[in-house]
């Protein structure tokens, strides 16, 4: 009996008798050996999951989706994704011989870790959602990201699952000639666009560097595209979703409706993702499906919080997740007011230029009352929303807790918007006012 490991699992324990979790296990894990993660026996199915967004809902609707198929599965559902994040999921689910208990592990690995990660936690199946430039004074340009990906993959002889219609994930295929490739796509539907303003990582062929020819957008780069030069961009996808329906929010792969979770186009890529693992493990869709009718976003992801009206969070960290989010909040019908928060702390990115890319001007509609500015970037936030126009209608109020209750006060639906540093403070006092207290 390994006695570090042994003093990992108690306070894990002890945390969570008192109500708290965090990595804080892990963090004293890896302090007392720095080689800890290497050290554990990974079950027969390991699933990572990385990408730019949304890996934490992809991640849970494959291990729920593996769970309801009747597979014991573990995974970092909260998306603590680096060092400290897994060590603590690890060895919160492992035996005295470092044996990790179920038949599944389902893991959300950060892109900028990945290549460290991936030989220590031996995967079957790596997924890979999408990419789009993020943080740039932390993750540094997207074409170090991916590069530093194919490094790892091009010996990996596993299953890999790369959104087709993402030529930045696609090329992996490219360089991971070992691997067995598997492919999901979106037809085009009644969101699809033929061109797009938005910004847009997917211009070039990375095999000859001519433009891409898209038949249409979905959002930012994402769409169905070919180089008519070489034919980078030609697959057959394992899943195509089609005859998406959004009024009764369905869609259809291989001739069978499935359900929703979300109206939106991001979360149908979620699903159509969920159903390749699936696909690629031989379950069954009807587990999947429904988790997809029951599945209750979480942890700033459409999360709803009881005010005297309802109010929804999301997280934003780039510009392509902002916008949307924004296109979500837009969509919904009714007046509303937005809180939006804005960090600079090191996991948020100290420069915070990206949201002059973000396309706040689809906030200037009628049914948006009130935009309230908050956190350590408030003014910074204000003034880019005041160049769309919207300055009789921003509110700058720099406490966190004031701001919320501003929301709540103001007696009206609303959605606030919070970067990572930002997100879980603002859930903790959305829920205190939720509750009354």
């Amino acid at each position: 009996m390994d006695i570090r490991l042994k003093l990992v699992q108690i306070t894990h324990a002890l945390l969570q008798k008192a109500g708290r979790g965090g990595s804080f296990p892990g963090e004293l894990a890896l302090k007392m050996d720095p080689d800890f993660i290497q050290k554990f026996k990974m079950p027969e199915i390991v699933v990572l999951v990385t990408g730019t967004n949304g890996k934490t809902t992809t991640s849970n609707l494959i291990a729920e989706s593996l769970r309801k198929a009747g597979l014991k599965v573990i995974n970092n559902r909260r998306g603590d994704n680096l060092n400290v994040g897994i060590a603590t999921l690890l060895a919160s689910n492992a035996n005295s011989n470092y044996e990790v208990q179920g038949d599944a592990a389902v893991i959300e690995v950060d892109e900028l870790t990945l290549y460290r990660q991936f030989k220590n936690l031996h995967p079957t199946i790596l997924v890979v959602n999408n990419f789009f430039r993020d943080q740039l004074d932390r993750a540094g340009e997207m074409e170090t990201i991916i590069r530093k990906i194919q490094e790892v993959t091009k010996d990996f002889t596993g299953d890999i699952i790369l959104n087709g219609d993402d030529p930045n994930t696609l090329r992996i295929q490219d360089t991971a000639l070992k691997a067995r490739i598997h492919t999901f796509s979106v037809d085009r539907n009644e969101v699809s666009k033929d061109k797009t303003d938005e910004a847009s990582e997917g211009k070039f062929c990375p095999r000859c560097g001519k433009p891409l020819k898209y038949s249409y957008y979905q959002y930012s780069h994402i769409g169905r595209f070919i180089c008519e030069s070489d034919g980078f961009g030609t697959i057959h996808p394992d899943i195509e979703v089609t005859a998406i329906d959004y009024k009764n929010e369905t869609f259809t792969v291989e001739n069978k409706k499935y359900h929703n979770f979300i109206n939106s186009i991001y979360a149908i890529y979620n699903c159509a993702c969920t159903l390749t693992v699936m696909k690629t493990l031989e379950l069954d869709f009807n587990a999947a499906n429904e988790v997809f009718q029951s599945f209750v976003m979480k942890e700033g992801r459409n999360e709803v919080y009881q005010l005297k009206k309802p109010s929804v969070i999301n997280l934003v960290k780039n510009p392509t997740g902002a916008n949307e989010v924004m296109k979500y909040i837009i969509a919904r019908p009714g007046d509303k007011n937005i809180c939006i928060f804005l960090n600079d702390n090191d996991q948020d990115g100290h420069d915070v230029s990206w949201i002059w890319d973000a396309h706040f001007e689809r906030l200037n509609v009628p049914e948006v009352k009130r935009i309230v500015c908050s956190g350590l970037r408030a003014y910074d936030m204000a003034l880019r929303l005041k160049y769309e126009g919207l300055e009789d209608r921003i509110i700058v109020i720099e406490n966190a807790t004031k701001a919320i209750e501003w929301l709540n006060d103001a007696n009206l639906e609303s959605y606030v918007i919070a970067t990572y540093t930002a997100l879980h403070s603002t859930r903790a006092i959305l829920r205190k006012v939720s509750e009354g207290k």
